[in-house]
Order: structure tokens, then sequence, then C-alpha cells
């Protein structure tokens, strides 16, 4: 059995998605996974969010306790890579820290930025339908979440069902161009 120790150090690829909420980006992840070339890790926020113990936030710590855990969410992501894992992480860009964060933890020639946009009124749908998200969230998250408007790539889930959007990305992998969208919004940073 060969040592780890053995084992050439790599750094894992982050394909990132990012949208609304309820725009696909877990459709698409759940998509993605099976039809790549490589082992992925699916990285969700929401599943960071899910581990939380169910205990009772004061109103006035809430704000503090979400940002601890979209920072701890994008250092898990980070290390999953530096140690060598492929992940796909889908994320909501909704606040300009967050997206300043990532671009200091992950290393921006190793991240396909890919932006999930959805049709206002398909959004409002998707949110009715799942009931598990409040009504308007998306909407008010849109301008955010695009603001910095550079992506690697970009699918539109009103247009191309999730298998669709993931065979585009699939294929957009072998030769994706430099810089990357996180290598120039670095750089303008």
């Amino acid at each position: 059995m060969e040592h780890l120790s053995s084992v050439p150090p790599r750094q894992g690829l982050v394909i990132f998605l990012n949208g609304t909420s309820s725009s696909g980006k877990s459709s698409i992840a759940a998509e993605l996974l099976p039809i790549l070339d490589e082992p992925y890790f699916h990285m969700p926020v929401d599943t960071f969010h899910a581990m939380r113990a169910p205990v009772p936030v004061a109103p006035d710590q809430r704000d503090t306790m979400l940002h601890r855990t979209w920072r701890g969410y994008h250092r898990a992501v980070a290390g999953m890579a530096a140690a060598g894992n492929n992940v796909v992480m889908d994320h909501v860009l909704s606040a300009e820290w967050r997206l300043r964060d990532c671009l200091s933890l992950f290393v921006p020639e190793d991240v396909v930025l890919v932006g999930v946009h959805c049709p206002p009124e398909e959004l409002e749908r998707r949110e009715r339908d799942r009931a598990d998200r409040p009504a308007g969230l998306a909407s008010l998250q849109v301008t955010q979440v695009h603001a910095h408007g550079v992506y690697d790539i970009e699918c539109d889930t009103g247009r191309w069902d999730a298998a669709e959007c993931a065979r585009r990305i699939r294929d957009f992998l072998p030769g994706r161009p430099r810089p990357t969208a996180f290598e120039r919004l670095r750089a303008a940073a």
C-alpha cells in the first residue's frame, strides 16, 4: 500500500455555482457529479446551515452566527481543495464580503466561477412550489448575487434544464481559458 506521504500534492478544482436561492444550483450539482471525469464533493452552503444544532439564537446574535457559518463554509471548501479534493460548491454571493472572503482563500486559477441565472417569474414559481423559502427571497438577492459581473461560464435554468447546464459546465472544463474569473476579480480587488 502506498504511503500517504508519497502522494504528490495537488490543488483540487472548485466549481463554484453562484446564483440566487431557488435558481437551480443544487439540481445542477446533482446532475454534474455523475458526469465528471474525476470524483468531486458537493458542498452546498445549505448543508452547513442544516448542520447547526436547533438551539434558539437571540435575534441580536443571528447575523453574527450566520456570518461565522459562511466564513467557516468558505474555509471548509478551501481546505478540501487545498488537500487535493475537487469540489462543487453552491453558494449565494448576496453580500459583497462573501466574494472578497472567497477571493482571499481560494487558488484563483483553480476556480471555475459559474453564474446560475433564472428568470424572476420562474424563481417566484419555484419558491411557491418549494415552500421552504421565504417568498421573494430570490428577487431580493438577484442584484447583489451577480453584481461582480464576471464569470467563466453562465447557465440559465429558465432556458436549460439542470442536466443541460451540467453538460455545458463539464464540456467547458478541459479548455477553460486563463485568466479565470477569480484571477480577474482578485486582480481588480
